[in-house]
């Protein structure tokens, strides 16, 4: 069995996390048992959901464990093989962590699932076809639920959820408004993801300013907002959503380092009586096949076209993850293992 190499959490942060809070470690890959199989990792999806679970808080998914590989998303191909659904050379998505090899027990369900990789390449099934690109579906269709013509909203507009909430909603018929940082960013998702308009965060230092440029960008109001960030970006949308309007909660980046995020205008949700649901897409399995269905035809067709920010070498890993949380990132972050 090979050596295999691994990334571990060393310890929690206090503040902002840094490279110091990780490890690398060197392992000998276990013999396989009857019904597992060996995974040999190509790419490791870094997403900004880690850094919540870094911490030995609540969130909304258990704690990473100190002192044990790095947990996340993974696609690679099938190394060795103790069961019948799988055969060396099988390209798939899993849950392996950060590290070049896994052993998965393929007869867990839903722990291991083979990808196709004719149409769609590998590691778009961490990103638009995969985990992310679910969450922008769910968030649009179960939660925002659009009807043609209505006024969309979502921040860290050209990331893996963003990229595939602008397709999925012009899809629908939507004007799409994204919110990112930097005009590179901006430009992207006006002219490559199809966002009718884009707004620079970063010309902004409040949220009256920011609520303004919001006004500007729609015209008709706010009926559906996803949103990433929270802070002075949740706020300056609260301003401009219309009654009746729907918030997919998804992400609250500018809080993971656990400083409190206040809410300026908390009123406005009785006010305009709007729906505002956290949600975790892993705990909606039932509308993945569905949803992956859709999202693998818009990638097939050039009608979403993801970019990806790639890492290369499992040890550039925790820079890279630095990096995500800093906005750094243009795209999907990934990390190329092999």
């Amino acid at each position: 069995m090979p050596v295999n190499h691994q990334i571990l959490l060393d310890n929690r942060p206090e503040g902002e996390a840094t490279v110091s809070n990780f490890k690398l470690v060197t392992t000998e890959t276990p013999a396989l048992a009857d019904g597992q199989v060996l995974v040999r990792h190509h790419f490791l999806s870094l997403d900004p959901y880690m850094r919540g679970r870094m911490n030995a808080g609540k969130s909304y998914a258990q704690p990473q464990p100190v002192g044990e590989v790095m947990q996340g998303g993974v696609v690679g191909e099938v190394a060795e093989s103790k069961n019948p659904k799988f055969k060396v050379g099988d390209k798939v998505v899993g849950f392996g962590g950060w590290q070049e090899y896994s052993v998965v027990d393929g007869n867990l369900p839903g722990v291991l699932r083979k990808v196709d990789t004719t149409h769609v390449p590998l590691s778009h099934y961490l990103g638009a076809v995969g985990m992310p690109g679910v969450t922008a579906w769910y968030g649009l269709v179960k939660i925002i639920n659009p009807k043609e013509g209505d006024t969309l909203v979502i921040s860290a507009a050209t990331g893996a959820v963003g990229s595939a909430f602008g397709a999925l909603g012009k899809a629908r018929g939507c004007r799409v408004v994204g919110i990112a940082g930097g005009p590179e960013k901006c430009k992207y998702a006006v002219d490559e993801l199809g966002f009718d308009v884009c707004i620079d965060y970063k010309l902004h230092k409040d949220a009256a300013s920011l609520s303004k440029a919001l006004k500007d960008a729609c015209p008709k109001g706010i009926d559906g907002y996803f949103e990433n960030v929270g802070g002075m970006i949740l706020d300056a949308v609260l301003l401009r959503m219309n009654a009746f309007g729907r918030i997919a909660m998804c992400g609250m980046i500018a809080g993971y380092d656990g400083q409190p995020l206040p809410m300026a205008y908390p009123q406005l949700i009785l006010v305009n009586r709007l729906k505002v649901e956290g949600f975790i897409v892993s705990e909606h399995m039932e509308v993945w096949p569905e949803a992956l269905a859709e999202l693998g035809t818009l990638v097939a067709t050039g009608k979403l076209r993801p970019r990806e920010s790639v890492a290369e070498g499992l040890a550039a890993a925790p820079e890279a993850f630095i990096g995500l949380l800093k906005g750094k990132n243009f795209g999907k972050q990934l990390v190329k293992v092999i």
